[in-house]
């Protein structure tokens, strides 16, 4: 286990050996800041750190956040400072950007204007390191905190291919972030002479996931968190595997009743078409070829429940226990209709509850909203936007730390 004095002893090594003196560094005049552990790293100073001029500055990638976010979604302007990508050491190479061919990149952004917080990402779904940056680095950074990003060291509809065992290309996610978040504790005090006050854990689904995992396993590495919409695994359900094949099996034969029994929410019929096409499938066979990669017959019939028990034990290893350590604020859409709001925020705030930890947790169920704001943009009266309920859930826990 990562311990708090391995923090503090990596921040002061780097310091020292990075090619700057302590003084230098505690003064805040390090302009090219080095990444503990990074493989490769590229810094860049720029007028923009938003994606008011990173899209033309080649310092994002749109199509990582593509269908994210609703198009009515405020952009803020106005932040130089420093831009760092790089990456770990990796043996995947599913990531493309910036030409690496290399997984386990990451970006870090340090705006001029640091108001003493860092924000530490992972990305949503299957994503890339950029994929957060207009739903929640775009903000962040105009608040003035530091922001940090990874692709959790496997990408793409076949991440799954990652690891030896399964399970495993999951269980990287949780080293990256936690690798990332001590990472750039050490580059934020670099850049502006001392450590952040307060660390941040901020993420979409998949990114949620591990916000509230980082909580529950490493508290004190952060200081509170934001779940917006996060994975619920359980080894006994609730878990996607439980129900999306319902999904699969009872939409084409017009079996409605089956769709809210398995907690497809009454008011999201709509959405199911879309899901049916998109979603559904594509999620069920990549989670379920990561996590019982020996069943070999149609997705549409399987049942999680009669496999071995084997399965059970590979998703124990990675559920979640609501035991979080920090505080946490959860928003879930109730119209979600990927990770249906029953089965992962209710559920999940029930862990919660369940923990003792009350006291540590808000939950705001948010009602029309959906899994993905790009939806917004085609049904704007009938849907909800996240977005702005993140942004206004993370102001609630900037002032519930202070």
């Amino acid at each position: 286990m990562i311990t708090r004095a391995l923090v503090l002893a990596v921040v002061l090594e780097t310091t020292v050996h990075s090619g700057h003196s302590e003084a230098d560094v505690y003064s805040g005049r390090m302009e090219r800041p080095h990444v503990p552990g990074a493989e490769h790293q590229r810094v860049a100073r720029l007028d923009e750190l938003t994606t008011a001029g990173t899209v033309a500055s080649g310092h994002t990638v749109v199509a990582d956040w593509a269908g994210l976010t609703h198009a009515g979604l405020s952009q803020p302007r106005g932040v130089p400072g420093i831009q760092i990508d790089g990456y770990f050491p990796d043996s995947s190479t599913t990531n493309t950007n910036n030409g690496w061919n290399h997984d386990a990149q990451f970006v870090i952004r340090l705006p001029d204007r640091w108001n003493g917080g860092l924000v530490v990402s992972g990305a949503p779904g299957n994503r890339r390191q950029y994929a957060n940056d207009r739903a929640i680095a775009d903000d962040v950074l105009a608040r003035g905190y530091a922001f940090a990003a990874t692709d959790k060291g496997n990408t793409g509809a076949e991440f799954h291919l990652d690891g030896r065992r399964p399970g495993d290309a999951i269980s990287e996610w949780h080293h990256r972030v936690t690798q990332l978040a001590i990472a750039a504790k050490t580059v934020v005090a670099q850049r502006f002479g001392r450590p952040p006050s307060r660390t941040i854990a901020a993420g979409v689904s998949n990114g949620g996931y591990l916000v509230r995992w980082q909580l529950e396993r490493n508290p004190w590495l952060f200081d509170g968190g934001v779940d917006w919409e996060g994975t619920l695994w359980r080894a006994d359900g609730p878990n996607p595997l439980t129900f999306l094949p319902t999904a699969l099996r009872a939409y084409p034969a017009g079996a409605h009743r089956d769709m809210i029994d398995a907690g497809f929410a009454p008011g999201s019929e709509f959405l199911w078409d879309y899901h049916h096409r998109v979603y559904w499938e594509l999620t069920q066979r990549i989670y379920r070829s990561e996590l019982d990669p020996d069943y070999d017959g149609d997705d549409a019939h399987y049942d999680y429940a009669s496999r071995p028990d084997s399965v059970r034990d590979t998703v124990r290893k990675l559920e979640l226990t609501g035991r979080i350590g920090k505080p946490l604020i959860s928003l879930h859409g109730t119209l979600d209709t990927l990770l249906p709001i029953g089965h992962n925020g209710d559920a999940y705030a029930g862990l919660v509850r369940d923990a003792g930890r009350v006291r540590l947790h808000r939950y705001h169920r948010v009602e029309g909203g959906n899994h993905v704001d790009g939806l917004v943009d085609q049904y704007p009266d009938r849907l909800t936007p996240m977005a702005p309920w993140f942004r206004a859930a993370f102001t609630e826990l900037a002032a519930w730390l202070r």
